[in-house]
């Protein structure tokens, strides 16, 4: 639904994929599309979770890396976030199944993670992407403090969202993937949403 006047508006695209790290707003902007849009949501979480269930850690030792080596998330950030680009590679032929079996069926689906990389996106084609990025780490230390107050202020982890993030931003630009800042977060809805239909009237636009 596009929350105004009770219209659904059918999507043009067969899979949307709206990455970034932690703490940049993707749940809260993927359950607003999939409202806009009248689709349902897959998270890259679920992916790895079920990918824990029938794997063992000598199978994908990435992917379960964080279970087997718990001590290794208080390491520099810029080594956590080395950690986190080689589990997003790891987990990037999952996530690729997952969205051609979308595109081979014809079921649109919104696909949001932390893990999932701009790769699959096709930015005129059946499959979208947006990626959200806050450079400031400040910002994502107050998120992150809002969102789970009992921690206390959780700087390290936003560092590593923020340096995280840089990484994500810079794929996604080279993909020609749009990145879209947070703030202000009350319309962050409805920019992505005008960032992924610009993509389609620009494949409109091309089209003989």
């Amino acid at each position: 639904m596009n929350g105004t006047d009770g219209v659904r508006i059918v999507p043009d695209w067969r899979v949307l994929i709206v990455g970034g790290a932690s703490g940049m707003g993707k749940t809260g902007v993927g359950r607003a599309l999939a409202r806009r849009y009248d689709v349902p949501i897959v998270e890259v979480d679920d992916i790895v979770e079920a990918l824990f269930a029938v794997t063992l850690p000598e199978h994908l030792p990435e992917v379960h890396f964080w279970r087997t080596h718990p001590e290794a998330a208080r390491q520099a950030p810029e080594s956590v976030v080395e950690r986190q680009i080689a589990i997003a590679e790891a987990l990037a032929p999952a996530i690729e199944a997952v969205v051609a079996n979308h595109v081979g069926t014809d079921t649109p689906v919104i696909l949001e993670g932390d893990y999932v990389l701009p790769g699959p996106a096709t930015p005129e084609g059946p499959v979208r992407a947006v990626f959200l990025h806050e450079d400031d780490g400040a910002q994502v230390t107050a998120n992150y403090l809002r969102r789970e107050p009992e921690a206390g202020p959780q700087r390290h982890r936003a560092r590593v969202s923020v340096l995280y993030g840089r990484w994500l931003a810079a794929q996604a630009r080279a993909a020609g993937v749009p990145v879209v800042a947070p703030r202000p977060w009350e319309d962050l809805p409805s920019r992505v949403a005008e960032a992924v239909e610009a993509c389609g009237a620009a494949a409109s636009s091309h089209a003989p």
